[in-house]
């Protein structure tokens, strides 16, 4: 957007060192997205709803756009887009389709683990069936959005521009400085809402349910925001397709075993029974022993540390690792779902923690229902207390 605007702020010499993996105009945009990023942290999840159906409308629109605009501009021909044909073959090409669907897989393991933290919202239950087609269906298109935009951009420019935002730097010098403009808007507020959704609100609860009497939500996201932004320094994960992939595909390998566990918990193991209060209860059914839950840990371990030797050479050069662990580390997510539901349900049949067994769910409107709120102690809800009007 800065280069649509201001041209010359392309030149602005560079004074960031080669190892920093990030210039001068990039530090400086990186700053503007932080700081205008900051007041809707504070705003709250709740009051940010218009921001989601404006970044899901524009950035499909500026998709679809992206993608007809390069396939009218290379043509369809014989020697165009869709006849570049693959570059690798035979039993490499189905393990290379399988990490690549992995990698893609991975960016959505964040929301499968933390979508409790919006469905909770949500004013009717089967408002929350709809994910269950819209991410799936969404996940696919936008990945075909960017195949075509890729390969595209090696007929054109002669090189895959992976990034879309790199194809719409093109633009900035060659006229189109408008429609450069409103593209990278929309991929601004396209991110501003994912930031929201994957990553501060999830830490924010995380953080909320640790130290409840320190950090809210709107605490939480705040540290979350300058721990992200500038502790992890992300700009390092994006500086090649190849890293951004193995970072994305990388953290799976842990979350694909904690969304198994948690599906087997309340599907296979408690039958979709809890009683949510005890759930908000210090030294409830729920503490087990210790606070620790001993049979989740033995499946987590279960699902990751097999993967282990297959992740370590993706993010170090020097080691290697036989083809076996490879190819299970390419199938990564779903060895380490399938085996944490396997793993989590065997070891809760042979060592069941009865004390968590319910005979029927038990929700919060169960209590509240038919009397007046000032004749309810809160402990009888969250078992904390909370203060009414």
């Amino acid at each position: 957007m800065l280069y649509a605007i201001w041209p010359s702020f392309r030149n602005v010499p560079n004074t960031m060192p080669q190892s920093a993996n990030i210039n001068t105009q990039l530090m400086t945009s990186y700053v503007i997205y932080f700081v205008t990023m900051l007041p809707f942290h504070y705003l709250g999840i709740h009051k940010v709803k218009w921001l989601f159906m404006l970044k899901t409308v524009a950035t499909f629109i500026v998709g679809f756009g992206l993608m007809g605009w390069m396939i009218s501009s290379v043509g369809v021909g014989n020697s165009s887009l869709f006849n570049q044909g693959n570059t690798v073959h035979g039993s490499r090409f189905r393990w290379i389709f399988m990490n690549s669907f992995y990698s893609n897989l991975g960016g959505f393991t964040t929301l499968m683990v933390n979508a409790p933290d919006y469905s909770r919202y949500a004013h009717r239950r089967r408002s929350t069936y709809t994910t269950l087609f819209a991410v799936p269906f969404t996940a696919t298109l936008v990945t075909f959005m960017g195949v075509v935009v890729a390969s595209g951009s090696k007929v054109m420019y002669g090189e895959i521009l992976w990034d879309p935002l790199q194809v719409i730097d093109r633009w900035t010098s060659r006229g189109g400085r408008a429609a450069a403009f409103f593209c990278a808007l929309s991929f601004y507020f396209s991110q501003l809402g994912l930031n929201i959704a994957a990553n501060s609100l999830a830490s924010a609860n995380d953080m909320n349910a640790i130290w409840p009497k320190y950090i809210n939500l709107r605490r939480g996201q705040f540290i979350a925001a300058f721990l992200g932004a500038w502790a992890l320094t992300p700009w390092n994960i994006m500086t090649s397709a190849p890293a951004f992939l193995n970072f994305m595909s990388g953290y799976s390998i842990w979350l694909g075993p904690l969304c198994g566990i948690l599906v087997a918990d309340y599907f296979i193991v408690h039958r979709q029974k809890y009683d949510v209060n005890e759930l908000y209860k210090f030294g409830g059914i729920y503490n087990y022993r210790w606070g620790f839950n001993w049979r989740a840990f033995a499946a987590f371990t279960i699902g990751w540390v097999p993967l282990l030797p297959g992740f370590i050479p993706t993010v170090s050069s020097g080691i290697t690792a036989s083809s076996g662990l490879t190819h299970l580390y390419d199938v990564g997510f779903f060895y380490g779902f399938g085996s944490a539901i396997l793993s989590y349900s065997v070891i809760c049949h042979f060592f069941p923690a009865k004390e968590t067994y319910v005979e029927t769910a038990v929700y919060p409107d169960d209590i509240t229902q038919g009397r007046d709120i000032e004749d309810i102690s809160s402990e009888e809800v969250f078992g904390e207390k909370i203060r009414t009007k």
